[in-house]
């Protein structure tokens, strides 16, 4: 597959968020959030709640972010939801981000990357969330599943928690940050891809200045929006010329808005109305 083709995710990406705004919605079964729907924290519980958001915000949002172990808590028909929520989430034109954080070698890696990747599986997804700490060349598998699928990866890079910065910070052999090596891999799997690349980052919304550039031409994540403090400012703060390849995400913001269809829909239209506009 030449990397400038025009089919594969990052095209996609760019796309629909040109189409429908760069707000991505987290479809999160928290047992909290559960609660507070009027639900049990159970199977039918999490099926009621998360079949309800995506009918609610799947035919608005450019993506959505399932957390794949709010549903892996309930076994075998936990993920039989995860499913449905993939599958109706794509029919209603969403592009799906399943949020697995999957990192390990070899054969492993590999069977992770047929799992999520390969359309041939029922739970395949447009792109998923991994982590490189094994070293970057431990996703090889996930890199050339996603190429041979036109499949997307958004890698572990500059997270917001409290915790990232000491493995995120810390410095190579060349004196550059580990954040900024993973960086640099992307962008050499990116090189010529137009109109961006396919393999991402998760660089979150309420990170300091990370003294270097973030444009690396492929898509961005950037968790921490809204409820947990980032704003449209952070976000064009931190990314600056990169500000159109990223896609703030929330699941709180709109999630608490439920089971209200509406309250939802509104959530959501607000946040891209507050995304797209005047700095």
């Amino acid at each position: 597959m030449s990397p400038s083709t025009t089919h594969g995710f990052g095209a996609r990406f760019h796309a629909a968020l040109a189409d429908r705004g760069p707000f991505c919605v987290g479809i999160d079964p928290h047992a909290a959030l559960l609660h507070a729907w009027g639900l049990d924290d159970d199977v039918a519980g999490l099926e009621r709640f998360a079949l309800t958001v995506v009918e609610a915000v799947a035919p608005l949002c450019s993506m959505v972010k399932p957390q794949s172990a709010f549903y892996e808590r309930f076994g075998s028909r936990g993920i039989a939801v995860l499913e449905r929520v993939v599958a109706e989430s794509r029919a209603a034109g969403a592009l799906v981000l399943l949020d697995v954080k999957r990192g390990d070698i070899g054969s492993t890696s590999q069977a992770y990357a047929e799992a999520y990747l390969d359309p041939a599986s029922p739970l395949a997804v447009d792109a998923v969330t991994l982590s490189p700490y094994l070293g970057f060349g431990s996703l090889t598998p996930f890199v050339e599943t996603a190429r041979r699928h036109d499949a997307g990866l958004f890698v572990l890079a500059l997270t917001s928690n409290a915790e990232g910065p000491e493995i995120q910070h810390a410095t190579v052999d060349t004196g550059e940050s580990v954040a900024r090596r993973v960086l640099d891999h992307l962008a050499a799997l990116n090189a010529g891809a137009e109109p961006l690349g396919s393999f991402g980052a998760v660089i979150g919304a309420t990170i300091a200045d990370p003294g270097f550039d973030l444009d690396f031409n492929g898509p961005i994540l950037a968790p921490g929006f809204g409820a947990q403090g980032g704003t449209p400012a952070d976000v064009r703060r931190i990314f600056g010329a990169a500000t159109p390849h990223v896609a703030p995400s929330s699941s709180r913001d709109v999630l608490r808005a439920g089971p209200d269809l509406e309250a939802m829909r509104a959530a959501v239209r607000r946040a891209n109305d507050d995304l797209r506009g005047p700095a």
